[in-house]
Protein backbone atom coordinates (compact mmCIF):
# COMPACT_ATOMS: atom_id res chain seq x y z
CA UNK A 1 0.00 0.00 0.00
CA UNK A 2 1.64 2.91 -0.77
CA UNK A 3 1.66 6.07 1.70
CA UNK A 4 2.63 9.49 1.05
CA UNK A 5 3.53 12.13 3.19
CA UNK A 6 4.78 15.72 2.34
CA UNK A 7 6.50 17.94 4.15
CA UNK A 8 8.73 21.13 3.36
CA UNK A 9 6.26 23.83 3.12
CA UNK A 10 6.17 27.32 4.76
CA UNK A 11 5.63 31.03 4.18
CA UNK A 12 8.85 32.43 1.94
CA UNK A 13 9.14 35.98 0.40
CA UNK A 14 8.57 36.36 -3.21
CA UNK A 15 11.93 35.18 -4.80
CA UNK A 16 12.80 32.83 -1.99
CA UNK A 17 13.53 29.08 -2.57
CA UNK A 18 12.10 25.84 -0.58
CA UNK A 19 12.08 22.24 -1.06
CA UNK A 20 9.24 19.79 -0.48
CA UNK A 21 10.04 16.44 0.19
CA UNK A 22 7.96 12.85 -0.34
CA UNK A 23 8.27 10.31 1.42
CA UNK A 24 6.58 6.90 0.58
CA UNK A 25 6.18 3.87 3.26
CA UNK A 26 4.47 1.23 1.05
CA UNK A 27 7.51 -0.27 -0.31
CA UNK A 28 6.55 0.21 -4.46
CA UNK A 29 8.42 3.61 -5.14
CA UNK A 30 10.70 2.90 -6.83
CA UNK A 31 8.00 1.27 -9.61
CA UNK A 32 5.96 4.26 -9.62
CA UNK A 33 5.85 7.58 -11.64
CA UNK A 34 5.56 10.23 -9.27
CA UNK A 35 3.75 13.61 -9.75
CA UNK A 36 3.61 17.43 -8.05
CA UNK A 37 0.23 19.03 -7.92
CA UNK A 38 -1.02 21.54 -6.43
CA UNK A 39 -4.19 23.65 -5.67
CA UNK A 40 -4.63 27.06 -4.66
CA UNK A 41 -7.36 29.03 -3.45
CA UNK A 42 -10.68 28.39 -4.85
CA UNK A 43 -8.98 26.52 -7.71
CA UNK A 44 -8.61 22.69 -8.97
CA UNK A 45 -5.61 20.78 -8.16
CA UNK A 46 -3.48 21.23 -11.10
CA UNK A 47 -0.49 19.27 -12.48
CA UNK A 48 3.17 20.69 -11.49
CA UNK A 49 5.76 18.28 -12.59
CA UNK A 50 5.95 14.66 -13.18
CA UNK A 51 9.25 12.47 -12.92
CA UNK A 52 9.44 8.54 -14.15
CA UNK A 53 10.13 5.80 -12.32
CA UNK A 54 14.53 5.71 -12.88
CA UNK A 55 13.75 9.82 -12.83
CA UNK A 56 15.82 9.91 -16.33
CA UNK A 57 12.74 11.53 -17.78
CA UNK A 58 10.77 14.79 -16.37
CA UNK A 59 8.16 17.17 -17.22
CA UNK A 60 6.36 20.24 -15.79
CA UNK A 61 3.80 23.09 -16.38
CA UNK A 62 4.51 25.79 -18.61
CA UNK A 63 4.20 28.28 -15.19
CA UNK A 64 6.89 26.64 -13.37
CA UNK A 65 9.60 25.56 -16.07
CA UNK A 66 13.35 26.79 -15.49
CA UNK A 67 11.63 27.60 -11.61
CA UNK A 68 10.69 23.95 -10.01
CA UNK A 69 12.62 21.03 -10.50
CA UNK A 70 11.59 17.66 -9.74
CA UNK A 71 13.77 14.67 -8.77
CA UNK A 72 13.90 11.50 -6.87
CA UNK A 73 15.84 9.14 -4.43
CA UNK A 74 15.13 5.75 -4.92
CA UNK A 75 17.08 4.38 -1.67
CA UNK A 76 15.23 6.59 0.40
CA UNK A 77 12.07 6.32 -1.25
CA UNK A 78 11.38 9.97 -1.69
CA UNK A 79 10.24 12.71 -3.57
CA UNK A 80 11.93 16.16 -3.97
CA UNK A 81 10.36 19.57 -5.41
CA UNK A 82 12.80 22.54 -5.35
CA UNK A 83 11.18 25.38 -6.09
CA UNK A 84 13.12 28.43 -6.78
CA UNK A 85 12.37 32.29 -7.59
CA UNK A 86 8.53 31.52 -6.00
CA UNK A 87 6.26 34.01 -6.99
CA UNK A 88 2.71 34.97 -4.96
CA UNK A 89 0.64 33.30 -7.15
CA UNK A 90 2.62 30.13 -6.56
CA UNK A 91 0.78 29.93 -3.19
CA UNK A 92 -1.03 26.68 -2.98
CA UNK A 93 -1.33 23.41 -1.46
CA UNK A 94 1.19 20.93 -2.65
CA UNK A 95 0.34 17.42 -3.18
CA UNK A 96 2.95 14.43 -4.07
CA UNK A 97 1.08 11.69 -6.19
CA UNK A 98 1.68 8.15 -7.00
CA UNK A 99 0.67 6.52 -10.84
CA UNK A 100 1.49 3.36 -12.40
CA UNK A 101 2.76 5.43 -15.67
CA UNK A 102 4.16 8.12 -16.85
CA UNK A 103 1.57 10.80 -17.35
CA UNK A 104 0.78 14.59 -15.98
CA UNK A 105 -3.09 13.55 -15.70
CA UNK A 106 -4.53 14.16 -12.84
CA UNK A 107 -6.96 11.01 -13.04
CA UNK A 108 -4.47 8.39 -13.21
CA UNK A 109 -2.94 9.11 -10.44
CA UNK A 110 -3.58 6.47 -8.00
CA UNK A 111 -2.07 7.50 -4.04
CA UNK A 112 -2.19 11.40 -2.67
CA UNK A 113 -0.31 12.63 -0.32
CA UNK A 114 -2.05 15.02 2.14
CA UNK A 115 -0.91 18.37 1.02
CA UNK A 116 1.73 20.65 2.56
CA UNK A 117 0.69 24.44 2.40
CA UNK A 118 3.33 26.88 0.88
CA UNK A 119 2.60 30.55 1.26
CA UNK A 120 4.81 32.97 -0.95
CA UNK A 121 4.28 36.46 0.27
CA UNK A 122 6.01 39.56 1.69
Amino acid sequence: QVQLVESGGGLVQPGGSLRLSCADSGGTFSRNSMGWFRRAPGQGRDFVAVISPTGTVTNYASSVKGRFFISRDNAKNTLYLQMNSLKPEDTAVYYCAAANYWTSSRTAYNYWGQGTQVTVSS
